[in-house]
Formats: structure tokens, sequence, C-alpha cells
């Protein structure tokens, strides 16, 4: 697997396209980044298969969380 990808996501606040380098050498990984059009937060939650050698990336409002 190679540790480092690109994905490209939309900013769930106003729907910007993000370019989102992954790093997957330290496993799963829930992080926050900042919209470049808007400024709001931007949850991002990684989980890494190294069996089935692929990441998947869920993205949501920080705002949508339930506590």
């Amino acid at each position: 697997m190679r540790n480092y990808t690109e994905k490209f996501v939309a900013c769930p606040h106003c729907g910007h396209s993000i370019s989102i380098t992954l790093d997957a050498s330290n496993g799963d990984q829930e992080f926050y980044d900042d919209c470049p059009a808007c400024c709001n937060a931007i949850h991002l939650n990684m989980m890494v298969n190294e069996q089935l050698d692929t990441i998947e990336l869920f993205v949501d409002a920080d705002d949508e969380q339930i506590f």
C-alpha cells in the first residue's frame, strides 16, 4: 500500500472541491481541516484497510456530530 494518496472531497458547508493528501502510514485517523473557500471546519475520518489495500474517507461538517 502506498502511504500517501490524494483525494478530492467536497466541503459539506459550501460544496467547494478540496484536494487532501492522506497519510495511511499511521493507520486510522480522525482530523479536521479548514475549507479554503468558506473557512469552516471539515471533520475527516480516515479508515485504512491494509488487507484490501483501501482507504475510506468520511467527510462531514463538525456541527453534524452527535455526542
